[in-house]
């Protein structure tokens, strides 16, 4: 309330011109902001829906006929929940790695007194354009016994180019160089001050970079589908694939033809709902670090 108060002090203040300006600049945000939550309303009212209704253009903002046998038929499927364990293990792991590896990559980077550091970035930066591709990374991982296992979902993407040079500009423009002369002085050694001086000053891009790779493994479809064969390791969005699959099969091949498609389109919404709802969950507790973290990681490059 306090800030709503604020907001209607200014516009009283505004004369002219500025409140036109003010007014139509909130009237645009307001217009953005139904764009981007209406299509994920839509998901949530449909996936609660009658398919009959969704699919006849009656549902727009309100469900009509609530039903949750969608939901039903989603987590009557035990793999379901088996999906979610390995998605869980696969991202908490693989996150876990990627911090471990790009942070102190990043921080050693952005030392000036590392004298190796642009050759060394220059090769990082090189793999952002030029990659073996699919044939070749398929036989170097058989090679390495990652087909069929858990660590083809971590190793591979240990550390991601973009994210050590956005974490080493971070570095660069936040943690002054006097930070570290004093650190010296005191007696600490390099790893002293990368642990006691320069994590605790860098929660924000902490936070952001591992949102961003946590995101990134939850969301990884591809190396399941090219490097796992075994069902009982494939992650949650393989396995909602196959079963979004299975049921369109179904409705293809059943009787009630129409019955089964509208249902196979009830469980598509709810699918979507299931598998994105965990990440809507967290995002809320680490939207604050987004603006201080990307923007200070972006200044320079």
């Amino acid at each position: 309330m306090t800030r709503l108060s604020a907001f209607y002090a200014d516009l009283k203040r505004q004369r002219g011109g500025d409140l036109v300006i003010t007014l139509a600049i909130g009237v645009i945000l307001c217009l953005v902001v139904i764009a981007v939550l209406y299509p994920l309303w839509f998901i949530v009212i449909s996936s609660i829906s009658d398919p009959n209704a969704v699919a006849s253009g009656q549902v727009r903002l309100l469900p009509k006929m609530p039903t949750f046998e969608g939901y039903s038929r989603i987590f009557d499927e035990p793999r379901i929940w088996q999906g979610y364990r390995n998605t869980i293990l696969y991202s908490v792991l693989g996150t876990a790695l990627n911090m471990i590896v790009t942070i102190p990559a990043a921080f050693a980077l952005s030392r000036a007194e590392f004298k190796a550091r642009r050759l060394i970035l220059f090769l990082f930066a090189f793999t952002m354009f030029f990659s073996g591709g699919l044939i070749p990374s398929y036989l170097l991982y058989s090679q390495l016994g990652l087909l069929n296992s858990m660590w083809v979902f971590i190793l591979p993407g240990a550390v991601s180019v973009y994210n050590v040079i956005v974490a080493r500009s971070f570095f660069e423009t936040s943690i002054p160089s006097e930070l570290f002369d004093a650190a010296r002085i005191d007696g600490l050694s390099y790893f002293g001050f990368f642990f006691k001086v320069v994590l605790p000053l860098s929660s924000a891009i902490l936070a952001v970079i591992g949102l961003y790779y946590f995101v990134g493994h939850w969301n990884d479809f591809m190396t399941g589908l090219v490097y796992i064969t075994d069902d009982s390791k494939l992650p949650l969005q393989n396995i909602l694939q196959q079963l979004l699959l299975v049921n369109q099969n179904t409705a293809t091949t059943s009787i009630g033809v129409a019955d089964a498609q509208r249902a196979a389109d009830q469980m598509k919404f709810g699918i979507i709902i299931v598998s994105t709802v965990p990440l809507l969950v967290a995002y809320p507790f680490l939207q604050r670090y987004f603006d201080k973290g990307v923007m200070l990681g972006a200044v320079k490059g």
